[in-house]
């Protein structure tokens, strides 16, 4: 069942499963990342669980383990002995969020695959939401955006400034404000965006530059207080972003440099002209120190900027795995879907 044959079943009924697919393949796989998250994995199961079955009839969840430091892979191992539609990834170490992401959905079989964090601060009972609008708008993507942007103001305006940030830097790359992780995906859609070879990846503008028809839906996002996401993290963010997303900053450097260029030339002509016209020229070793400090601040700003684009082609060319497995706690045979 692709976005363009997608039924309309009613909320209360089980989705039915496209006749010419695998009648034993998961309809739904169920994608979340672990990272300090054992107070809240089995409220969460529960319902999301209840969530998924209400909308359909087969079910897996693929919970990936990003090396979490707590006892997030017991309470996970629990889980999956009272349910055995669990399928568990336990990476090596902690990779990052978006690299775990990436795990889990390779590890999916289902014909849609729904992607949300299980921290609950996005309910799971958003499926219903998502999955209808999918549907309604025969789109491959239906994600998650907040109606209200959460926590204090200095993380408001570093969201939004953010934001603004990578649209003015990233070329055609428009990312949706207030953009969450939960979101419903077809088949060919998650094929497609796992096609992208990228070692150091951005998931939203991974997922937001693969294509097909994506829709928008308003949810609604809790705060817990407190976040992962500090000011250190969103500004190495916004710039892992920018430099894997546009060359603009690139473009830029080379302007700024003819601009100063211009200037200088420009400059020169006017000392001449006062020098055979006037028989004086402008003093001021006060000007000269600070255009020395500002013409040496500028060029270790540039060359900066190239050495980060350098480095983000190391990293590429190694070629080194984006994540690493170290077990897989998969669910006995003809049991998945019990």
């Amino acid at each position: 069942m692709t976005g363009d044959a997608l039924g309309e079943p009613s909320a209360a009924a089980p989705l039915a499963l496209d006749p010419a697919l695998d009648s034993q393949a998961p309809q739904l796989s169920v994608v979340t990342t672990m990272y300090h998250s054992a107070p809240y994995l089995a409220e969460f199961h529960r319902r999301m669980s209840a969530a998924a079955g209400a909308r359909f009839a087969r079910i897996e969840f693929v919970y990936v383990n990003d090396g979490s430091p707590d006892d997030s892979l017991d309470v996970a191992l629990t889980l999956q002995r009272e349910d055995r539609r669990i399928r568990i990834v336990d990476l090596t170490r902690n990779f990052g969020h978006h690299h775990a992401i990436v795990a889990g959905l390779e590890h999916t079989r289902g014909d849609l695959v729904f992607l949300i964090d299980c921290d609950l601060e996005e309910e799971p009972e958003a499926l219903d939401a998502l999955l209808d609008a999918m549907q309604a708008n025969q789109a491959d993507v239906a994600f998650g955006v907040q109606i209200a942007r959460k926590g204090g103001f200095l993380e408001r305006w570093g969201g939004a400034l953010t934001y603004r940030l990578v649209d003015a830097l990233s070329g055609d790359l428009r990312l949706p404000a207030n953009m969450v992780v939960t979101r419903i995906m077809t088949r060919r859609y998650v094929q497609r965006f796992l096609e992208h070879g990228e070692t150091a990846i951005v998931f939203s503008a991974l997922a937001a530059t693969t294509g097909f028809r994506q829709v928008a839906v308003a949810i609604h996002k809790h705060s817990k207080g407190t976040t992962t996401y500090g000011l250190r993290r969103r500004i190495r963010m916004f710039v892992k972003t920018t430099i894997a997303f546009s060359d603009r900053p690139l473009h830029y450097i080379a302007y700024l440099g003819l601009a100063i260029l211009v200037s200088s030339l420009l400059y020169v002509a006017y000392l001449l002209f006062a020098y055979l016209f006037y028989r004086s020229v402008p003093a001021g070793y006060t000007s000269l120190a600070a255009s020395i400090w500002f013409l040496g601040g500028l060029i270790l700003f540039s060359i900066g900027i190239v050495a980060i684009y350098l480095s983000v082609v190391f990293v590429e060319v190694k070629r080194r795995p984006r994540y690493l497995v170290r077990a897989v706690y998969a669910p006995p045979p003809n049991s998945e879907h019990s």
